[in-house]
């Protein structure tokens, strides 16, 4: 039996690793997909404190080197079933079965996923305007998307961008009023409704989108030097449903302290409710996740 297990390995699942081994811990750590999680589709990151520039795949490569430096385990298979029983988490995965005193869920979200766009992110397509938008000062960009995401990206995009074209399958918007006050006050943002993604232009890298209209079956060209995809998210944590108390849109309801409603069982990251979904925001419900682990085990 492990102390603490760990639920993916994304930034906030390999932070609580390195707090909860330093912390004497013993931690098992599974993931079952990328080590790194998101952060892995971005070519480079510059709004990570201590690196100028770094690959996400470079910044998850250090971090899993530190974790596994520390001596903690990984795991690489897929979660099947989670469960408690006696004070124990018991989590099955496709190969084996283990034991913990506490459990951390840090499974991330999924981005809704344009189907018209894959193969293309990282070539001029992305799903965070934050993340990438700077590498397109100047140049024109779209944003596909109706809701209050779609608006703040297209909000933030406008600030660096030449001209932000917001794409959206109607002509009503799932955002708050003050959100579109703002969006309708930006000169170089142009609405372009009724229509959705239904291609893309170019070679390895994005050069054009190909728009369809939703009302007429109109096709027409549009020139732009990057898509960002703001479809919303999708957080995975259907396993623990049983386990902990969810919201209406599956997130887990833990606060900042990062406990759920179960005894022992924490959760970080982007699979719970919250605001503000960064690298630094995940690292730091790592941290707190961790070390709260810890110290309930401490407390049995």
């Amino acid at each position: 039996m492990h102390d603490i297990i760990i639920i993916g390995a994304g930034i906030a699942g390999m932070t609580a690793a390195v707090y909860a081994r330093r912390a004497g811990r013993s931690v098992l750590l599974i993931e079952k997909e990328s080590i790194g999680g998101q952060i892995t589709l971005s070519h480079r990151v510059e709004n990570y404190p201590g690196h100028e520039a770094i690959s996400g795949l470079d910044l998850a490569d250090k971090l899993i080197q530190q974790v596994l430096g520390l001596g903690a385990e990984l795991e690489v298979d897929e979660v099947k079933s989670v469960s408690r029983e006696d004070g124990v988490f018991r989590v099955e995965c496709g190969f084996s079965t283990f034991t913990s005193k506490a459990l951390i869920a840090a499974t991330g979200l999924k981005h809704r996923r344009l189907e018209a766009a894959e193969g293309y992110t990282g070539g001029g397509v992305s799903y965070c305007a934050v993340c990438d938008g700077a590498f397109y000062r100047g140049r024109d960009v779209a944003v596909v998307g109706g809701g209050n995401t779609a608006v703040s990206e297209a909000l933030y995009l406008a600030d660096i961008c030449r001209t932000v074209y917001l794409i959206h399958r109607r002509s009503g918007y799932r955002a708050d009023r003050a959100e579109l006050d703002r969006l309708f006050a930006k000169p170089n943002i142009v609405r372009l409704e009724n229509c959705t993604v239904d291609g893309i232009n170019g070679g390895d890298e994005l050069e054009g989108l190909k728009l369809l209209s939703t009302v007429d079956g109109s096709s027409k060209e549009l020139e732009v030097a990057g898509l960002f995809v703001a479809l919303g998210h999708i957080p995975q944590n259907e396993l623990f449903a049983s386990l902990a108390e969810l919201d209406e849109s599956g997130f887990f309801t833990a606060d900042e302290t990062c406990a759920t409603n179960t005894p022992g069982f924490f959760t970080a990251g982007d699979c719970r409710r919250k605001k503000v979904r960064q690298l630094t925001t995940a690292a730091s419900d790592g941290a707190v996740a961790g070390l709260a682990a810890a110290e309930f085990v401490d407390g049995l």
